[in-house]
């Protein structure tokens, strides 16, 4: 029997043609949560850049962000992973030299270093977010806790990156960008921490999601389900896959598995 829900936002809740939660997934998600179905999101956004969930904040219990992160309850943290500074520092500095722009994701904001005409395009325009601070000066980067760090990279100049810092890994879910974060640290960490915290077995979890940061829980999970609109790669890790977000992908999903 599922008692939880994980969800991602953007290409599983969220659709990228429309911006917008479909009306079957508000109306599956109400439904789930009647029955009792606690329902979390499993996002690589942080809070600060979570804009698109207006039809379902009534009904979500918890938030895991920024790829696990950091994970809350109302005003509860159940799990807080900052990155050391050291490797907060390198990414920046190899922002400056090589010229690209990396988004910065602290506990209570969101701002972009060199932000660039690529970033303007997907994060402005693609994920319709407007609210990240530009041009912020290194030397506030030092004065707070750091959860995550974006860099608008190729895969060529990542694989380049990671070796040089210590404690961190990265996932990537658009070709454009990866996610760093501290090692160990994913939408699973995240998964675990609320298990223990809610008093659950993993078993009684259901994973949602469609984008290579979903891997880690869509494995995790005690079913992991891929959207018809992820990529194969993903598709293949899922113990299901239903069908796109534009096609009722969600409902279908907690139909085919008696959540609803």
């Amino acid at each position: 029997m599922i008692k939880a829900l994980f969800l991602d936002i953007d290409g599983t809740l969220v659709s990228f043609n429309t911006h917008t939660i479909p009306s079957s997934t508000v109306t599956a998600l109400e439904q789930a949560r009647a029955r009792g179905v606690r329902i979390f999101i499993a996002t690589g956004r942080p809070l600060a850049i979570i804009n698109n969930l207006h039809d379902i904040e009534h009904l979500i219990d918890g938030y895991i962000t920024a790829n696990g992160a950091y994970c809350f309850i109302d005003n509860e943290e159940v799990l807080c992973m900052p990155i050391p500074a050291e490797d907060v520092e390198r990414v920046i500095a190899l922002s400056d030299e090589q010229g690209f722009s990396c988004i910065v994701v602290s506990k209570t904001g969101i701002m972009v270093h060199n932000a660039d005409d690529l970033f303007d395009s997907i994060f402005r325009k693609m994920l319709n977010v407007t609210n990240i601070q530009d041009d912020v000066p290194a030397s506030e980067f030092s004065e707070q806790p750091i959860l995550q760090l974006t860099p608008l990279i190729t895969p060529q100049q990542e694989a380049a990156l990671l070796p040089q810092l210590q404690h961190c890994m990265s996932t990537r879910w658009y070709p454009a960008f990866t996610d760093i974060t501290l090692t160990g640290i994913d939408k699973a960490a995240g998964i675990d921490a609320f298990v223990a915290h809610q008093g659950l077995q993993l078993s009684e979890t259901m994973a949602i999601g469609d984008g290579g940061n979903d891997i880690a829980m869509l494995r995790h999970a005690g079913i992991g389900v891929a959207m018809g609109n992820a990529s194969a790669e993903v598709q293949r890790v899922a113990d299901f896959v239903t069908s796109s977000v534009d096609e009722e992908g969600v409902r279908k999903a907690l139909e085919k598995f008696g959540v609803i």
